[in-house]
């Protein structure tokens, strides 16, 4: 609110200025629309340098200097050549705001290239702030399980939603597809959970890039501008990343290394549910959805049967256990056999 009443009092201060003293021969109103349209392209000024980050600020400066400082060489050139007073004026003015401007776009573009905590450590504040920055991808919202992890506290900082991932967010969710329609909705339930929570930090941001099409492009070019990580389950989108040198949290990775270790010799239970592609075997799987195969199975389905593990294969899709039926492969709740069967 302060921001706002300062940046108030500097427009009709500037307007009150230039209403008095008529700068170019102006009348009074005509004066204090000048000054009022002044002081606004000044606020506009000053809330852009206030969104570019510490690197491109610095970028901008040294860029607009460097064009200020060859502007000046090449007046001196202009001054000493047979030209009309008012057309060497015109020239200079030119050159000047020519090279300041491509000065402070190209330091600008650039400025993601410097080091600034090389400088010395009155730049070491800013990073660790923006190292606390995630965004969210489409897929990793409607997957739901970024607000479990969120609620247990393992994913600290703030959780970055730009406007676009809501409006891709929003079309999925407006699909005549219910399949798409649900996830769409599932998704922003999920956003709606986070924000409701005190713990978690959501931020919804405008940031956007219309020069670039794809959703995936423009969350890298968040991430970069806001030297935030990128929170996602696509694994295109992770490989793209990498290749934009932009950090990813995988949150598939993150299952996989939760899943529990299990080694060969070891025993445990499992429900069969289906027939395995080779002959006798039955398949289950495990709490955290890693498949077992387990041999001359295939007779236990629909039944919990305990089963030694023979080996475990790391695949590309995830982690796959191999065992045996242990106990001659009778199911923990099948009853003893009798001293009658026994003896046969």
């Amino acid at each position: 609110m302060d921001i706002v009443l300062i940046r108030l009092l500097f427009v009709v201060v500037l307007s009150g200025v230039c209403y008095f003293l008529h700068p170019f021969g102006m009348s009074g109103l005509a004066g204090a629309i000048t000054g009022a349209l002044a002081a606004a392209a000044v606020i506009v000024f000053e809330l852009r340098v206030r969104a570019l980050t510490l690197r491109r600020l610095i970028g901008a400066v040294a860029g607009s200097v460097l064009g200020i400082f060859g502007a000046a060489l090449f007046c001196l050139v202009l001054r000493s050549a047979p030209l009309e007073g008012s057309t060497s004026a015109v020239l200079q003015i030119f050159v000047l705001l020519l090279m300041t401007y491509v000065g402070l776009l190209v330091g600008a573009s650039k400025g993601d290239l410097l080091n600034p905590t090389a400088l010395g450590m009155i730049f070491s504040g800013e990073r660790p702030a923006r190292r606390t920055v995630k965004v969210l991808d489409t897929s990793v919202i409607i997957d739901g399980r970024i607000a479990d992890i969120a609620e247990a506290g393992f994913i600290d900082g703030t959780m970055v939603v730009p406007e676009f991932v809501l409006r891709e967010l929003q079309t999925v969710a407006d699909s005549t597809d219910g399949s798409k329609r649900q996830r769409g909705r599932r998704g922003l339930d999920m956003l709606q959970r986070m924000q409701s929570n005190a713990k978690i930090q959501v931020q919804i941001v405008p940031d956007d890039f219309p020069s670039i099409r794809e959703v995936d492009l423009k969350l890298l070019e968040l991430a970069k501008k806001w030297e935030a990580k990128v929170v996602t389950n696509d694994f295109n989108l992770n490989k793209v990343a990498h290749l934009h040198h932009v950090e990813v949290l995988n949150i598939n990775d993150l299952a996989n290394a939760l899943k529990p270790v299990v080694l060969p010799g070891e025993r445990m239970s499992v429900l069969i549910l289906k027939e395995g592609k080779e002959l006798n075997q039955g398949v289950g799987y495990l709490d955290d959805g890693t498949m077992v195969v387990v041999d001359h199975a295939r007779k236990m389905m629909g039944r919990t049967v305990d089963i030694s593990v023979t080996s475990v294969l790391q695949t590309a899709s995830g982690k796959m256990i191999f065992g045996k039926l242990d106990e001659n492969g009778k199911p923990p709740d099948s009853p003893r056999p009798s001293a009658a069967e026994v003896a046969h």
